[in-house]
């Protein structure tokens, strides 16, 4: 197995960790709503929702009429997404995939989107190559992404400082919410729009939002039981908390904070 694919694996297994559905549930309204509003998507048009998830962003594009494709690397969590999609009364379809390595021909659809999906993988440049591949002339790449200065981009800045460091040839996930990195991974591709929101965290408290993401958020789970056998997960927690209650912006002991994030829209030329 080649270091890519090792580390596929391993991110296969990550994301599958926990119960990313709970965390999904958090982040359905804002961030897909933003991006969306910003696209002109219309009944009938041809969708790829790149790192679906459970399907945020593909169910409410194929709630409007369009015929949509959700891709993940992870199809442990299609369970949820068809749940949903037979819920909602809409159809997509679910396709295991890499986004570094789509299984579709060129500009095979109408508007290629990503909501904190692509970010994950590791190799961006490859990652941007292939949505710009997959994506009409005319039509447009919409994304939404975590910033590095944000909650969530702090709290990979803390888990980087307890974990070893990613392979050569992985970037951080945060820099695809860097507006000059996301410049640089499409050069003159696509024409690039950016717009920030911030997506609100509300639990009873700093510590129930910590532990909820302890058990529930994929990378967090695999990151405490590293460091827990090294005997070092308490201190990195620790820091975590510390973090969330400086970000915190209720004052009755409850937890109100806002993770800010990316959107990106690129249209390509015709």
């Amino acid at each position: 197995m080649t270091p890519v694919a090792d580390l596929k694996r391993t991110h296969r297994i990550i994301w599958a960790a926990g119960n990313y559905a709970s965390v999904a549930e958090i982040i359905d309204d804002a961030p897909p709503r933003d991006l969306l509003a910003q696209l002109d998507i219309v009944p009938g048009d041809a969708v790829l929702d790149v790192a679906t998830g459970t399907g945020n962003a593909a169910l409410k594009a194929a709630a409007g009429g369009a015929q949509v494709v959700g891709l993940d690397l992870t199809p442990e969590l299609f369970f949820t997404a068809r749940r949903r999609a037979a819920e909602q009364q809409v159809a997509v379809e679910w396709i295991e995939g890499d986004a570094e390595d789509l299984p579709f021909e060129d500009e095979a659809f109408d508007h290629v989107l990503s909501v904190f999906g692509v970010q994950f993988a590791p190799r961006h440049e490859v990652v941007a190559a292939e949505l710009v591949r997959v994506c009409r002339p005319g039509g447009r790449i919409g994304l939404v992404n975590w910033t590095p200065e944000g909650q969530v981009g702090e709290l990979f800045s803390i888990l980087g400082r307890y974990l070893p460091p990613p392979p050569d040839f992985a970037s951080p996930p945060p820099l695809w919410g860097s507006e000059d990195h996301v410049r640089d991974l499409f050069g003159d591709a696509v024409e690039l729009t950016f717009t920030r929101g911030l997506n609100l965290w509300r639990f009873e408290s700093p510590d129930a939002y910590v532990t909820f993401m302890e058990t529930s958020y994929g990378p967090l789970v695999k990151a405490r039981d590293r460091l827990q056998a090294q005997g070092r997960w308490e201190h990195c927690r620790a820091e975590i908390l510390a973090m969330v209650e400086r970000r915190n912006e209720a004052s009755d002991g409850s937890l109100q904070m806002y993770a800010e994030y990316l959107v990106i829209v690129g249209h390509k030329p015709e």
